[in-house]
């Protein structure tokens, strides 16, 4: 199997519109990378139902890579008012320590991701980590970074499965000033250590232009 093929299974696919274990996806794979941006402007229109986002996020989650197959990617899904009570505990939490000055554009820019329709909430198991490294203890300092990038290839795979579903999405870190009281509202587990907040929803603008390093300067290869 190559590396592609390996990469397409993730999403479920062989090549375009195929479906394989009851999921599919509507872009080949690497369309659907070249189109995954990060989006601002959202809306709270939803482009699939609720049931289909509940697919694409267990088959994410199911399938994403991680070391020694710990699995210890969890994740928390907010819709409808959930997504709104989550953006407003951020909203008050940066209100604390902010200066009022300058605080519009700290609200607009929270109110812009409270205007989708959904958010992601990535988790680590940290007591999975934990376990890994009493087992493993040559590696014990490598378990906290694969557990990083494990969570990170989770992300990638939602948000282009996501994108390929028409939604528009980006990548926010507020965990630290948010962490404890998130846990709280929605009963997260004490072992669950926040990492990133995807806010998603029917785009109402585009991206910017992007620039890109010239490849030469970022990619060798020896035969």
């Amino acid at each position: 199997m190559t590396l592609c093929d390996k990469v397409k299974n993730i999403f479920g696919i062989k090549n375009k519109q195929t479906i394989t274990g009851g999921f599919s996806m509507n872009k080949d794979f690497a369309k659907a990378i070249e189109e995954r941006r990060s989006y601002y402007g959202l809306s709270k229109e939803t482009v699939v139902s609720d049931d289909r986002i509940k697919e694409i996020v267990e088959h994410s989650v199911k399938y994403t890579p991680s070391a020694f197959n710990s699995q210890s990617a969890r994740v928390q899904v907010l819709l409808g008012k959930e997504h709104d009570k989550f953006w407003n505990i951020t909203l008050e939490a940066l209100r604390k320590v902010v200066p009022a000055e300058d605080f519009k554009s700290t609200e607009d820019k929270i109110n812009s991701f409270a205007s989708a329709y959904g958010t992601v909430l990535f988790y680590e198991d940290q007591n999975v980590v934990k376990s890994l490294q009493e087992q493993f203890a040559l590696y014990k300092d490598n378990f906290p970074v694969w557990s990083q990038q494990s969570s990170g290839m989770l992300q990638l795979v939602i948000w282009v499965a996501l994108e390929s579903e028409g939604f528009g999405a980006s990548l926010q870190h507020y965990t630290e000033l948010i962490e404890k009281e998130v846990a709280k509202e929605w009963n997260i587990p004490d072992n669950w250590k926040l990492i990133a907040q995807m806010p998603f929803g029917k785009p109402t603008s585009e991206p910017g232009d992007k620039d890109f390093l010239p490849l030469d300067e970022r990619v060798k290869i020896a035969k």
